[in-house]
């Protein structure tokens, strides 16, 4: 796997295919395998003609970890995707992210807006600017010894997904703890580039992605029927309907 090195983390990353370049960021106690490659959409993107960069973010995957809570701030960790641009080589690119990588495409698009093509913001909707809820159960879910103590619902999901992928709960929680910056309805709007929001419809964590179009200069939704915040990521409407969009929109 290959692997880069910046602002004093190092992280991994892949590149595959050829043609347009689209930058995908995973979400949160995800990394690139689990959010990109195991549901189908490195494929799907390579098939379509695509060249595909991915890295798994700081404090995740095979990349560097830190347990300051300092170290994950959105800005940062959209930087290290521009860094992730630099190392291909690539000036412009699609940026697609789901749930906390929606929120660091945002700030990708706010931070180098000459280097982004189209966005998708998969998975975080209206709650990009108003907020998703309470999330300190979830970060004392991490750091629970004994994960039958958990009595949170989506501290439980989140634990298990973290054990699933063996990811480093501590790092997990100092990210949880700075990651969840709002952006701004003035910063929301000076993002113009054509958006892509697509929101499962039986997600309780993203808020409305009507709500977040409403703000945007020059975005559009995308309801995946029947999914929730974990299902909807894999399901074959959204990367039909992504296809259609990056179609739309050529770099």
């Amino acid at each position: 796997m290959p692997r880069f090195a910046h602002s004093d983390f190092e992280f991994d990353y892949l590149d595959e295919g050829d043609g347009d370049p689209v930058i995908l960021i995973h979400g949160f106690a995800s990394n690139k395998q689990v959010n990109w490659v195991s549901p189908g959409w490195v494929k799907t993107l390579v098939d379509a003609g695509y060249r595909v960069l991915a890295l798994d973010n700081r404090g995740h995957g095979g990349s560097s970890k830190s347990h300051d809570p300092s170290d994950y701030s959105p800005e940062l960790m959209a930087g290290d995707a521009i860094a992730l641009l630099d190392q291909a080589g690539v000036g412009r690119a699609h940026v697609m992210g789901y749930s906390m990588g929606a929120r660091n495409a945002a700030f990708v698009a706010l931070q180098a807006p000459h280097r982004v093509g189209a966005l998708v913001f998969g998975g975080l909707g209206r709650g990009m600017i108003e907020g998703v809820g309470d999330w300190d159960p979830i970060a004392r879910a991490l750091l629970a010894d004994d994960p039958a103590t958990i009595t949170d619902p989506q501290g439980r999901a989140f634990r298990k997904f973290a054990d699933q992928t063996k990811s480093d709960r501590q790092a997990l929680a100092a990210c949880i703890e700075r990651s969840r910056k709002l952006l701004s309805p003035h910063e929301a709007r000076r993002i113009t580039a054509p958006a892509l929001v697509a929101v499962g419809t039986k997600d309780d964590i993203a808020g409305d992605p009507d709500g977040l179009v409403d703000v945007l200069g020059n975005g559009t939704s995308f309801a995946v029927e029947g999914r929730d915040h974990m299902l909807a990521v894999g399901d074959g409407t959204f990367k039909k309907r992504v296809i259609e969009f990056l179609a739309e929109n050529p770099l």
